[in-house]
């Protein structure tokens, strides 16, 4: 037996107790975050490391897509990342967004982290109900006409999203800005945690890049957003922690509510 496939069947013991979280994002600024108060109400670690880089398009390789921003009155957003960079994009190419445009976002959270960039009470902000796409396309579906999409998104965007659009007739464009590339991750995940949370379809696939023969073996396992759940679920990963939930909106929440629910059940 080789020295890899060792490590991949022995990666993780199944968990007596949970004692250990991995985060699979950068850790939060300051020491204000819920995370850390969660990790003190429970007596837990929290480690955070993000298995994805994000390398943004130079605004000279944007152009070359010849997407003119300002043709568009409409911008779908589906993670934090893709507003991040348009907005850099825009600064960049000193673009001015009109206050007009109209922000379709799959999530309540995605939708919040506008305020970064926008006066956000004072624009047309909109959310899916339960972070699926489907939810999304509901949005969409009823403030649709004589709108023109901007959807941005890495180079692996989601095609359910283009289609939609494609078979209801939108028009629109998907400025490539960013890409999403995996982080060595072996001895991180090593470790041996007992909960994992993701957050992108691509950490999902960074997992699988590192350990392309994961076992789960009773770990844990979290996601943020529909997408996620899908890359988990084709991953042949369970599901223990989903988020949003309607009582659980954000990945702190769901691992309260988790967390809070093993010390009484032993899950």
């Amino acid at each position: 037996m080789n020295k890899v496939k060792t490590e991949v069947n022995t990666l993780i013991a199944p968990p007596l107790k949970i004692k250990k979280i991995l985060i699979t994002q950068p850790k939060p600024d300051g020491d204000k975050s819920p995370y850390f108060e969660l990790a003190k109400k429970h007596n837990v670690s929290l480690d955070f490391h993000p298995f994805i880089v994000v390398d943004g398009i130079a605004a000279k390789d944007f152009r070359k897509q010849k997407i003119d921003i300002t043709n568009y009155t409409a911008v779908v957003f589906t993670s934090r990342n893709a507003i991040d960079h348009f907005f850099r994009v825009c600064d960049e190419m000193k673009v001015s967004v009109s206050q007009d445009t109209k922000y379709f976002c799959i999530t309540e959270a995605v939708a919040l982290y506008l305020q970064k960039f926008i006066l956000y009470r004072k624009r047309k902000v909109f959310y899916g109900a339960d972070g699926t796409n489907k939810s999304l396309f509901d949005v969409i579906n009823k403030h649709k006409d004589n709108e023109k999409f901007l959807y941005p998104c890495s180079e692996s965007f989601d095609s359910e999203i283009t289609n939609w659009l494609k078979n209801n007739k939108c028009e629109y464009a998907t400025p490539v800005l960013y890409r999403i590339i995996s982080n060595d991750i072996k001895e991180v995940v090593n470790k041996n945690y007992d909960v994992i949370c993701f957050f992108s379809p691509g950490g999902v696939k960074s997992l699988l890049e590192n350990f392309p023969k994961f076992k789960q073996n009773g770990t844990r396992i979290g996601a943020f957003g529909a997408n996620t759940f899908k890359a988990a679920e084709d991953a042949g990963l369970t599901l223990n922690i989903k988020a949003p939930q309607p009582q659980a909106p954000s990945m702190v929440s769901a691992l309260e509510l988790f967390l809070s629910t093993y010390k009484k059940n032993k899950l």
